[in-house]
C-alpha cells in the first residue's frame, strides 16, 4: 500500500500478474496489464490481448497497435508514453475469441481500479466490448461512436477497434480519426 493505505498502480499490477480468477490464466503466456503514463489525461481501453500482445506483455503491439500509434500521433499529437493503454481482460482469450462474461467479470475490478488510479480526463474505448462494459449498455459501437459520454469524473469517447478499421478501411478510418479529434478537444477542455 502507498502512504495513506491507497493501492498504487504497481501494486495492482503485481496483484494482476498472479491472478487465477478465470480460465484465461491457464493459457496465457503473461498478463497484459497496461502501459503508459500512470497519471495520463488520456486513457485507451481495448477488449483484450491477442497473440502478439500475449507474447510481448504489452497491449496493442501488433498491426492494430501500429495503427493506434499512428492515429494517436497524427490526430492527437501524443504517443503511447503520454497516455495509458489497457484492456478489459488482461489475458488472451484462446483463438482470439471474444471474452466470456465470467472472464470480463473477473478482470473488471482491475480495469476499474486502473481507471480510478490513473484518473484520466478522457477515456477512449476501442470497440464494442470496452464501450458496452464501461457505458453499461448493449448498444453497438456504430450507434455510440460520434459522441462523448460522462464516465465518473471523465468523458468517454467510443470508437472502433483498430482491427475493425484495418478490415473496413476508408469510412471507418475517417470516423475513428474524427473520434480521436473529439477526444483531443475534450482533453484540452477538461476537467468537468
Amino acid at each position: 500500500m502507498a502512504a495513506g493505505g491507497r493501492t498504487t498502480l504497481e501494486q495492482l499490477r503485481t496483484s494482476a500478474l498472479g491472478c487465477t480468477q478465470c480460465a484465461l490464466a491457464e493459457g496465457r503466456t503473461q498478463v497484459v496489464f497496461g502501459v503508459g503514463d500512470d497519471h495520463a489525461d488520456l486513457m485507451f481501453v481495448g477488449e483484450g490481448p491477442g497473440r502478439e500482445e500475449d507474447l510481448a506483455g504489452e497491449p496493442f503491439v501488433g498491426r492494430s497497435g501500429k495503427l493506434l500509434d499512428r492515429l494517436m500521433i497524427e490526430e492527437m499529437g501524443v504517443d503511447r508514453t503520454e497516455c495509458y493503454i489497457a484492456n478489459v481482460v488482461k489475458c488472451r482469450p484462446p483463438n482470439n475469441r471474444n471474452p466470456a462474461p465470467a472472464e470480463i467479470a473477473a478482470c473488471r475490478p482491475y480495469l476499474e481500479a486502473q481507471i480510478a488510479l490513473i484518473a484520466p480526463k478522457v477515456i477512449i474505448t476501442l470497440g464494442n466490448f470496452a464501450t458496452q462494459l464501461l457505458l453499461d449498455t448493449g448498444e453497438g459501437i456504430r450507434r455510440l461512436r460520434g459522441s462523448a459520454y460522462p464516465y465518473e469524473a471523465a468523458r468517454l469517447v467510443p470508437t472502433y477497434h483498430p482491427a475493425y478499421v484495418l478490415r473496413a478501411g476508408g469510412e471507418a478510418m475517417a470516423e475513428m480519426r474524427a473520434d480521436f479529434v473529439r477526444a483531443k478537444k475534450l482533453v484540452a477542455e477538461g476537467p468537468w
